[in-house]
């Protein structure tokens, strides 16, 4: 019998998108979405789903069984903007699930885990340009906190229990099917919403504050990639570094003006800034590259077109 898989978090902006896509792949009726509440319509209609609290064990544990679950994507978490607003809420949260999850997987109750970090991890001290695998963390946010914390969690339960996890450290997300969730990158979202419907966008970042970004469509195939990498030829069970382009507020204003010449921004930065200058402006992801063969697809022009195309009425 074919074993099937659960997406914890289903309903976010990762977790809607690689929900669909695993479904694409496995089945639909092999992919179990969960949530603490229910997400889009095509997410709802396509494949089974269950309202789950990720921090409630015994719940999980009960889903996972009744399933025959053999691989979980952990993607419910609180992240960074709206982290700092409710620090205990955002650790137990982020915390307490991976926790779950990693002993599921010690108790062989799973057998393959996939579960996120991020640029949070870095902090002030860590080098901004081509920010190395192995570096200075110093986080400065509870997001930031918890995701270094799971990273070193996630290593120790490989190497003491034979815990088959696999993590990479997401840049900031743009998605034209979900919004965000209350990130700093968020904006790379916003401007493009924004420039369609009002032809004008006052962003919270300051105009030359460049931070690594990714196409959603390349972080759901890195994932994927991961996740059907033989073990063996993993060497990071931390986090691996994952980078596709780097580019700056004012940047990302330029190449959606090309195509909406009138669009006007304005810069009020805000508490998030704080956060955003403490993150890599650029990323060295060459172990993922030499290990399981990553390469991204996506660079601003094309993601720009992708997104101005489908948010198009």
């Amino acid at each position: 019998m074919q074993k099937s898989i659960l997406i914890l978090g289903a309903c976010g902006q990762i977790g809607t998108e690689l929900t669909l896509a695993l479904r694409k792949t496995h089945g639909n009726d092999h992919v179990i979405a969960s949530d603490i509440r229910e997400g889009s319509e095509s997410l709802m209609e396509s494949g089974p789903f269950e309202i789950l609290d990720a921090t409630d064990y015994d719940a999980l544990e009960e889903v996972v069984a009744y399933y025959e679950i053999e691989a979980v994507y952990l993607m419910a978490a609180m992240l960074s903007a709206t982290a700092e607003k409710f620090p205990e809420r955002a650790w137990n949260l982020n915390m307490t699930s991976l926790f779950n999850v990693l002993n599921l997987g010690k108790e062989r109750k799973i057998q393959k885990i996939f579960w996120p970090s991020s640029i949070a991890v870095f902090g002030t001290n860590t080098p901004k340009t081509n920010t190395p695998q192995n570096t200075i963390m110093e986080p400065s946010t509870v997001y930031g906190i918890s995701k270094l914390s799971g990273e070193r969690w996630c290593s120790y339960y490989h190497h003491k229990f034979g815990v088959d996890v696999r993590s990479i450290r997401y840049p900031g997300l743009i998605s034209w099917k979900t919004m965000p969730g209350g990130g700093t990158t968020d904006y790379a979202v916003e401007i493009y919403h924004k420039a369609l419907s009002e032809k004008k966008y006052s962003c919270f970042l300051q105009p030359d504050t460049k931070l690594p970004m990714m196409f959603m469509d390349d972080a759901i195939r890195a994932t994927l990639m991961i996740m059907d990498a033989e073990a063996d030829t993993l060497k990071v069970r931390s986090s691996y570094n994952l980078a596709a382009m780097s580019f700056s507020p004012s940047q990302i204003a330029e190449s959606i003006q090309k195509e909406i010449p009138d669009f006007t921004v304005t810069y009020e930065p805000d508490f998030r800034q704080t956060i955003a200058d403490s993150w890599p402006s650029s990323i060295d992801d060459s172990e993922a590259h030499q290990d399981w063969g990553w390469k991204s697809e996506f660079d601003l022009e094309r993601t720009t077109t992708e997104m101005l195309k489908h948010l198009t009425p």
